[in-house]
């Protein structure tokens, strides 16, 4: 049985679950949820907006969307980032492999610090409110001590920071 038929029903107006890592084969997975009191057109509108990514990440990652305007958000956009990790200044490109308004959208990393990113974001309608789910699935450079000894921490740290920064955005009515 996989991690995510193990993930408990979240509560209304339960605003996160917190960050977490699984390993599942030769992956390591991220997981982050977020109930929002917003209909789920908007929250995904917000979220499938690449410029609102600027708004999420911790300061000192000094993210940045480099793509220019306007992004058309569809199967194929690539979308080119700048940011710091452990001050150390990366470029990073994504591409969007799935597009289904308003449910869900994915972005694969193309060239970036990972073996592998892979990021679905699903959107759940439910009624009143939106769940909104990560699920990251990622290899890195380096293996299982490199991943324990930097990536687990600043991933998580990176993704409380962002939980924090969206409640505020997005407060409980």
């Amino acid at each position: 049985m996989k991690y995510a038929d193990n993930l408990p029903r979240l509560a209304p107006a339960v605003a996160e679950l917190a960050p977490l890592i699984t390993r599942e084969g030769g992956e390591y997975i991220l997981w982050c949820r977020a109930r929002f009191p917003w209909s789920r057109d908007a929250v995904f509108r917000f979220f499938s907006d690449a410029r609102n990514l600027e708004q999420i990440p911790p300061p000192w990652l000094q993210f940045k969307v480099l793509t220019e305007d306007p992004i058309q958000m569809q199967v194929g956009a690539l979308i080119d980032y700048r940011l710091k990790i452990r001050g150390v200044p990366l470029k990073w490109r994504t591409v969007i492999t799935q597009w289904q308004p308003p449910k869900k959208f994915e972005d694969s990393q193309l060239r970036g610090p990972y073996r592998q990113w892979i990021h679905e974001h699903a959107f759940i309608d439910e009624g009143g409110s939106t769940l909104m789910q990560d699920k990251i699935r990622y290899k890195v450079l380096g293996g299982a001590p490199v991943h324990w000894l930097l990536v687990k921490r600043d991933l998580l740290r990176i993704f409380r920071y962002r939980s924090h920064v969206l409640g505020e955005m997005f407060p409980k009515s």
